[in-house]
């Protein structure tokens, strides 16, 4: 049985990865350092979904921490790293960026250095779509995207690129994924699908940053952890995107969110912020070319699944925090 290491095994693409890895019959050790960047309960929630399986293996371990992460490489054998830890969030980046270097630029190079150390063959890297900010549409891995608007989308950057020089010194095979806004049930509370939920349903005042015609590249969860695990073929280096390559308005997320909860949204409109962008949208061409990978779930159903989730865990989810930055 081959084990992977998988960090970030908590987070909200990290369980769905986790869950579709132990169904295929890998064992799983996965780690996460419940940072408190959103609420943990959903953290906790996720994470009780995974113990149910007798290949899943937890530590709470911190990637930043490399002691402790070489613990783990020498009790383990790891055929595979996956490494989904982060700290997320492009806003909460600007006013705090020594966080986001530490966890995505410090934590990914202990990853590499233990994956060199132990001879680790196979490495995979999530990374973000927030890198093409400014860039030509639709956004093409072969893009220079040197121009992060975020410290969020610099530090993923220099993730990047300390990857390739991992391989390109030791060899180590690495395939870094660029996600393009991922959404669906037990999601992250400061995304806006999730935030937009519970705000209207809750007949809460729905916070929309500019116009709300910006477009994102909506992509389902499933589709993203399907996609990540076939990243683990064995590809040299290899940067591919990860979307639903059909851009859709705010505001037609929010049509739709309303007509699934049959209620409307108090919209309240607040100033643009300086490090978000107008629109994503992803060519998603190499994903199907090397991973034979396609989206399967378009933003209606995927929105649907998500509503229902959160009616059948209304309770408990109308305790979550959800921070009206």
């Amino acid at each position: 049985m081959q084990q992977i290491l998988l960090a970030g095994s908590a987070g909200f693409i990290g369980q769905k990865v986790a869950e579709f890895l132990l169904k295929e019959g890998y064992e799983v050790i996965g780690v996460d350092n419940f940072d408190d960047y959103y609420d943990l309960r959903l953290k906790e929630y996720r994470l009780s979904l995974l113990k149910g399986y007798k290949n899943f293996f937890f530590h709470r371990v911190d990637i930043r921490d490399y002691n402790s992460l070489k613990s783990l490489f020498e009790r383990y054998r790891f055929s595979a790293i996956i490494n989904l830890a982060a700290r997320a969030g492009v806003r909460d980046s600007v006013k705090d960026p020594f966080i986001y270097f530490s966890a995505n630029l410090t934590g990914n190079l202990n990853l590499l250095e233990l994956s060199k150390e132990f001879k680790i063959e196979k490495f995979v890297l999530a990374s973000t779509s927030s890198l093409y900010a400014g860039q030509k549409l639709p956004f093409k891995e072969s893009l220079s995207v040197n121009t992060p608007i975020s410290p969020y989308a610099a530090s993923k950057k220099s993730a990047e690129l300390s990857c390739y020089t991992y391989h390109y010194l030791y060899g180590i095979d690495i395939t870094i994924l660029r996600y393009f806004t991922v959404y669906g049930p037990a999601g992250r509370p400061d995304m806006s699908i999730f935030r937009f939920i519970k705000w209207i349903d809750e007949g809460n005042e729905v916070i929309v940053y500019g116009d709300g015609r910006q477009k994102r590249d909506f992509t389902y969860i499933d589709d993203i952890a399907e996609g990540t695990i076939k990243g683990l073929k064995r590809m040299g280096f290899k940067i591919i995107n990860l979307g639903n390559s059909k851009p859709y308005e705010l505001n037609y997320v929010i049509g739709v969110i309303e007509n699934y909860l049959s209620k409307k949204a108090k919209i309240v409109k607040q100033p643009f912020h300086k490090a978000d962008f107008k629109i994503s949208w992803a060519d998603i061409e190499e994903a199907g070319n090397s991973l034979g990978w396609k989206p399967k779930v378009d933003l209606g159903e995927g929105i649907r699944r998500t509503v229902a989730w959160y009616k059948q865990n209304r309770k408990w989810v109308s305790k979550v925090e959800v921070e009206k930055k």
